[in-house]
């Protein structure tokens, strides 16, 4: 055999390995998100059986916070969460300096979350609490997208239903926002538990979940954001010009959707701070540490390779009226 053939060959077999590999790509990353027309409406103490509109990120905002609750099978877990965030929000400090809402969006649950939520919202009158009911389970990354983009916050919170993190820590990550972004620029400000790595908090956990961590870590270093020391705390805020750069070019429903999140701030520009928090272990967790894992590397690579290759990427805020 020639030298040529040799070459012929070897362009042969690179081509149908990229071609295998891009075919993987498309196969293994995740369809569009759907959104349909019953979750875009809301149940709340002022209208428990006739759904409202819900306010759409592209248009001005309605209130200065909003807080977004994920919530998958949640009964037990949400009603001390509700009543810790709501103490705080109406806590003297803070009465009558800063209106809120808090969306909870029951990601396709099976135990009678909305129920449970609608509930809650009766309980207390003075507070607007939206439920949103998606139509099936799709991941705590698609129900915290479809949050943010149903908001009206000028400021946008996204708080995990289990109550971990102090929702008075709100108010450090408000005022790194206002360093970070003032006058309504884009933003996002990430609580982080990287200071508790060897406090008990972190040393009591499994030592599976703290396997999954620090390979995370890794892993991160490796796509482009080990800038940021933690980048899985469920406790994130966005100024509303960042969110809506960020979320409608979301693609992950996830549980590691947050890398995606701080990707696309990184190819946006969009400054990110990260604030120290508290924090502490809830029982309840709904993750598989085992699938997780699988997943999050997969999920890694597919959002790395798709940005990489351009097939998903942000407009600025700014390009949309050009």
């Amino acid at each position: 055999m020639d030298q040529s053939s040799l070459v012929y060959g070897a362009v042969i077999l690179l081509s149908g390995s990229v071609i295998l590999l891009y075919a993987a790509l498309v196969f293994w990353s995740p369809p569009p998100i759907i959104t349909h027309d019953s979750e875009k409406k809301y149940l709340s103490r002022s209208s428990p059986s006739n759904p409202l509109p819900l306010t759409r990120l592209d248009e001005p905002s309605t209130v200065d916070l909003t807080i977004v609750v994920p919530a998958y099978n949640e009964t037990e877990r949400l009603p001390e969460m509700m009543a810790q965030t709501i103490k705080h929000l109406t806590s003297p400090a803070l009465k009558g300096k800063r209106t809120f809402e808090i969306i909870v969006v029951d990601d396709g649950s099976s135990d009678g979350t909305s129920a449970a939520a609608l509930e809650l919202a009766k309980s207390y009158p003075t507070c607007d609490i939206k439920i949103v009911t998606l139509e099936r389970n799709i991941g705590k990354g698609g129900a915290v997208r479809h949050g943010m983009l149903f908001s009206g916050g000028e400021r946008l919170l996204m708080a995990d239903a289990d109550g971990a993190s102090k929702i008075e820590d709100l108010e450090e990550l408000w005022k790194s926002m206002d360093v970070i972004a003032p006058n309504k620029a884009p933003g996002m400000v990430v609580g982080s538990r990287a200071h508790l790595v060897k406090t008990e908090a972190v040393v009591k956990r499994s030592f599976l979940r703290n396997v999954l961590m620090y390979g995370l870590h890794t892993i991160l270093r490796i796509v482009g954001v080990g800038h940021i020391r933690d980048t899985q705390c469920g406790f994130k805020l966005f100024s509303r010009s960042a969110a809506q750069q960020i979320f409608p070019a979301q693609h992950l429903p996830t549980w590691i959707f947050d890398v995606e999140l701080l990707l696309l701030a990184k190819q946006l520009r969009i400054p990110v701070a990260e604030v120290p928090i508290e924090w502490h272990e809830v029982a309840g967790s709904k993750l598989n540490v085992v699938t997780a894992s699988i997943q999050m590397l997969r999920d890694l690579l597919i959002v790395r390779a798709n940005h990489l290759l351009g097939r998903w990427s942000a407009i600025p805020l700014k390009s949309k009226s050009d």
